[in-house]
């Protein structure tokens, strides 16, 4: 009887800690896909940067500025002192992309989910770090009235209620007449 108990008692045990293990495991698998939904919203909002910098409907629009432009006419960026914040709304130049996805002729700053489920959201910062002689470039480009103009763009993503928001950030340059 007591050796029953015995092997009772270790199966009970061996039971929990299997549930229990699954049970973590299965925490892991939801949190990692759902770190994985905030990274692709954080890169769909790059990608709408530089969708709205190459349109050509936006670009001859005078009533409406390109993401990079508009940055353009902001206090420059300093790399070593300043930070980009996907919190910080009003230092840089903001988009957001929803599930209306990405049109051409279009400022996107319309607020919205980017996806529905989960409810997602996906925006972008572009600020404007600094003119330079553009390097690797052909003699043609150095040495006519052209400069790489760069950019810092972070794409930020977050699933909703979660607190961690999920961001990556590129550098661009972009060929641009020099300022005089």
């Amino acid at each position: 009887m007591v050796l029953a108990l015995l092997v009772l008692l270790s199966l009970t045990i061996l039971g929990v800690s299997a549930v229990s293990g699954s049970l973590g495991q299965s925490k892991m698998a939801m949190s990692m896909q759902q770190s994985g939904m905030a990274f692709d919203a954080a890169e769909a909002a790059l990608a709408g940067v530089f969708f709205e910098a190459e349109d050509e409907v936006l670009l001859v629009d005078d009533t409406k500025e390109d993401p990079l432009s508009e940055a353009r006419q902001g206090a420059a960026f300093d790399p070593k002192s300043d930070t980009m914040s996907c919190a910080d709304d009003s230092s840089w130049t903001n988009r957001q992309l929803t599930a209306a996805g990405l049109t051409t002729g279009n400022e996107h700053t319309a607020t919205g989910n980017y996806q529905s489920s989960p409810s997602t959201q996906s925006w972008s910062r572009t600020a404007f770090v600094r003119e330079q002689a553009c390097r690797g470039s052909s003699n043609v480009i150095g040495g006519s009235n052209i400069n790489c103009h760069v950019f810092i763009v972070r794409g930020c993503g977050k699933i909703a209620g979660k607190k961690t928001i999920v961001a990556n950030t590129v550098s661009a340059a972009v060929l641009a007449p020099a300022s005089q």
